[in-house]
């Protein structure tokens, strides 16, 4: 069997190479990488991110990462994000009270979690739809999040480029978009990569779905 080759995007977002050993630890070629032939090419792109929305999407349009993602799509080829790297999938961002254009693949905006403590830290439920693929077998587990962000919605009767979306859910003070699965575009609000062998598990079906 061959092993399915993954760019994991280098553009400077920090804890990229665990990124890259959780994709290697379930059966992938890895690339570490902003080489934008390299991310045309792969079979999957990741992008993670951490920390600030303004500050990944600054880092992503140096390298020229909307394009990259836009065209991937258009092609129907796979795009996954972690964190920031979902977050920015949306039309905007509001972190202290500057709103900064994300890459616009899905309507909406990200902002503060309405809850009482943050950052949310932990392990925490998600609310899974029964369509989902990329939670196979693991729909009743638990999942590692870190963010003070999120998207308080998703407008599901809104056109996409793609079929439409399966949305997951988790809740911190106040429910949130925890994953989406959109045609070629996937992404997490939480770190599979930290998030043990369910992590692990739903890596793996990303990559059985490529």
């Amino acid at each position: 069997m061959i092993s399915p080759k993954i760019v994991v995007l280098d553009f400077g977002s920090g804890n990229i190479h665990s990124v890259v050993s959780a994709f290697e630890e379930v059966g992938a070629t890895v690339e570490l990488t902003s080489d934008r032939a390299k991310a045309l090419a792969a079979d999957g792109l990741v992008i993670p991110g951490v920390g600030a929305f303004a500050t990944v999407m600054e880092q992503l349009n140096a390298v020229g990462a909307p394009s990259i993602v836009d065209q991937r799509l258009s092609a129907g080829k796979a795009v996954f994000g972690i964190c920031v790297g979902l977050q920015v999938m949306f039309e905007t961002g509001t972190e202290h009270d500057i709103e900064t254009e994300g890459l616009g693949q899905w309507p909406g905006s990200v902002t503060k979690l309405d809850a009482p403590t943050l950052p949310h830290i932990g392990w925490n439920d998600v609310e899974v739809p029964s369509e989902s693929k990329l939670f196979e077998g693991i729909s009743e587990e638990q999942f590692y999040f870190v963010h003070s962000y999120g998207a308080a919605s998703f407008a599901l009767e809104q056109e996409t480029a793609f079929e439409k979306p399966t949305v997951s859910w988790a809740e911190y003070g106040s429910r949130f978009v925890a994953a989406v699965e959109n045609g070629p575009l996937s992404a997490t609000q939480f770190h599979p990569e930290k998030s043990g062998k369910a992590g692990l598990t739903l890596l793996s079906n990303w990559l059985k779905n490529l």
